[in-house]
């Protein structure tokens, strides 16, 4: 498509927002340039949609051109989220051309992980999982796709895959609290033989350490499953961040949990000593 000065910020900026933009300077009378606008827009054809090509006729937009500094035709821009990130003059061959475009695209693992974010969104979680799959074949090191995985995994009741996907992280990834969390979370569920929570509830706490609703909901959860370590976790956390939450609701379930564990003395007296050490 051509553009003009009135419509450059809509076919371009807003455009590149959403998909890289090839922005294309040129002139009817330029030889090289009869060579390489058919070239981008066959490559338009055939990626699909992957990025779009916006042409400029110089002689029809001298302050376009002037504006972007042109001083040899065809020069190409590639422009992502509003900005120019690559650019070439003269007209190459194919191969150089599909080299150019495709550093202007998205990772496609990146592009399968918000695919899954999108589905996680609308609850299908299936769908989700079939995304991550794909991002992790195409990037078997892609950290935020093992993490999703990994949630969803736990929220499915399948602890050992989640132990699985979460060690593969990387180092530096490993060291994040909601991974901590997570590793945590999986080796209770394979000691407890927990029933999952409620969807989503696990990945709410985990995205937002400081929702306190949300963990007091998990320590119910929990506690309905005599889950009691992975309970007074959560209860312990509340006390931690806010003893007013709740008029004090962690630390008075907490010690209503040492009475149903009391089967359990070992523990009792373990997590005894751990709301101490964060109440004094």
């Amino acid at each position: 498509m051509d553009t003009t000065l009135e419509r450059f910020k809509a076919d371009v900026i807003d455009a590149s927002m959403q998909t890289p933009v090839v922005l294309d300077f040129w002139a009817p009378w330029c030889g090289p340039c009869k060579t390489l606008g058919p070239m981008l827009e066959k490559l338009e054809q055939q990626y699909g949609g992957r990025f779009r090509l916006v042409k400029v006729d110089t002689d029809a937009q001298p302050e376009l051109a002037q504006h972007f500094r042109i001083r040899s035709i065809p020069t190409v821009f590639g422009i992502v989220n509003g900005q120019p990130v690559d650019q070439f003059q003269g007209a190459l061959p194919e191969s150089r051309l599909r080299e150019f475009i495709d550093r202007l695209l998205p990772d496609a693992g990146d592009v399968e992980v918000e695919q899954a974010m999108q589905a996680i969104e609308r609850g299908d979680h299936p769908a989700a999982i079939g995304h991550l799959q794909k991002a992790l074949a195409a990037d078997p090191a892609n950290d935020q796709a093992l993490l999703l995985y990994a949630q969803l995994l736990l929220q499915d009741n399948d602890a050992g895959a989640a132990q699985a996907q979460l060690a593969r992280l990387s180092p530096a990834a490993m060291q994040d609290p909601q991974v901590q969390e997570l590793l945590a979370q999986a080796r209770r569920q394979l000691e407890e033989g927990v029933a999952p929570p409620p969807p989503g509830l696990l990945e709410r706490v985990a995205n937002e350490p400081g929702d306190l609703q949300g963990r007091l909901d998990l320590a119910r959860h929990y506690i309905g499953q005599k889950a009691w370590a992975s309970a007074l976790e959560q209860l312990l956390e509340i006390v931690r961040r806010d003893r007013t939450f709740g008029e004090d609701v962690g630390r008075r379930t907490m010690i209503e949990v040492f009475g149903l564990a009391s089967a359990q003395p070992e523990l009792v007296s373990e997590w005894r000593r751990r709301l101490s050490s964060v109440l004094f």
